[in-house]
């Protein structure tokens, strides 16, 4: 098996550890009508139920705790990245910057400005924030965090698949949006060394698919962000992207969805599990969806990844 795989699953025990009094032990939730209608047993990984309503803050709380409280901490995030950092670094005592692009909603602003940590609001996009966040940790001596391509962010992630794997009695597939990687480089590498039979597949947005076409082109490439309802996880991957590797070592197989196929799934977790969770999580199901005849009379599970959407957005498809 791959050293790096290996490595990033210790590092999730280890995490395990130091993060366990900072997020909560999400359930794996029984469907309630999806696995009858496509003859599979389904469960839900709810990560929609996290503290701040998704997975982020494991991989933030992950970071700061591997860290010494007298080091300062900064990162860059408009969406759960940032409530996630803040929030744990609020739980831990940690001291931290977040800057953010000029355009953030001002509800995500609030929300991250109320757990007393240090805001900057810096360029037109994220990826903007982001370089200003980088300069700003060369300059004034910080530690800054990315949102995914750091191993114990990786690390904080896997800790969802050590769950799982207690709280099943065997998983046969599992089912995870990729966006930057770090969600599915740490759930796969813990499943490739404590469940090998696990099937990990990656599931992407075809309109932000850019760690679904790097992991074909073997090397990081460039692809055009279109809008998507998986907003979570839209956007490139870094040049020296260390998910990149992980996440080709642990993936069994890449799915691509549609817009059509990922409002289709959100509905019916609205209508078919009383489940509202965002776009991204609704996406992990429509890669199911997908492959579902393959997956009959197996046990599957599907990662919700969260729950922070735009409300008027989801709404509409959900009534649509």
């Amino acid at each position: 098996m791959n050293n790096s795989v290996l490595e990033s699953a210790a590092r999730s025990v280890q995490a395990r550890r130091r993060i366990r009094n900072y997020v909560y032990e999400t359930p794996l939730l029984p469907s309630r009508q999806i696995s009858r209608d496509i003859n599979s047993t389904i469960s839900f990984k709810a990560e929609n139920f996290q503290l701040t309503g998704s997975f982020k803050i494991r991989g933030a709380a992950s970071k700061m705790t591997a860290l010494g409280l007298d080091q300062g901490v900064i990162t860059a995030s408009s969406g759960n990245h940032g409530i996630g950092s803040a929030q744990a670094a609020s739980l831990i005592g940690q001291k931290l910057t977040v800057v953010l692009p000029e355009t953030v909603s001002p509800a995500k602003l609030a929300k991250i400005r109320s757990f007393g940590v240090e805001v900057i609001l810096h360029g037109a996009e994220t990826g903007l924030a982001e370089q200003h966040a980088q300069k700003e940790a060369q300059s004034r001596s910080l530690v800054y965090v990315s949102p995914y391509n750091d191993p114990e962010i990786i690390a904080g992630q896997g800790t969802i698949a050590l769950e799982m794997l207690e709280q099943a009695d065997r998983i046969d597939n599992v089912f995870v949006a990729m966006g930057g990687g770090g969600l599915i480089s740490g759930i796969g590498s813990v499943l490739k060394c404590f469940s090998p039979s696990t099937r990990v597949f990656g599931v992407s947005a075809q309109n932000s698919a850019a760690l679904a076409a790097s992991i074909v082109a073997g090397r990081v490439v460039e692809t055009e962000h279109l809008d998507t309802l998986a907003d979570a996880v839209a956007g490139g991957v870094d040049d020296d992207s260390m998910t990149l590797p992980l996440s080709s070592a642990v993936i069994d197989e890449v799915l691509t969805c549609t817009e059509a196929e990922i409002a289709a799934a959100l509905k019916d977790m609205a209508i078919k599990e009383n489940q509202l969770v965002e776009g991204a999580a609704a996406l992990a199901l429509a890669g199911l969806y997908q492959v579902a005849k393959r997956c009959e009379e197996q046990n599957n599970v599907v990662v919700l990844c969260g729950a922070n959407f735009d409300h008027d957005r989801i709404l509409a498809v959900v009534n649509g």
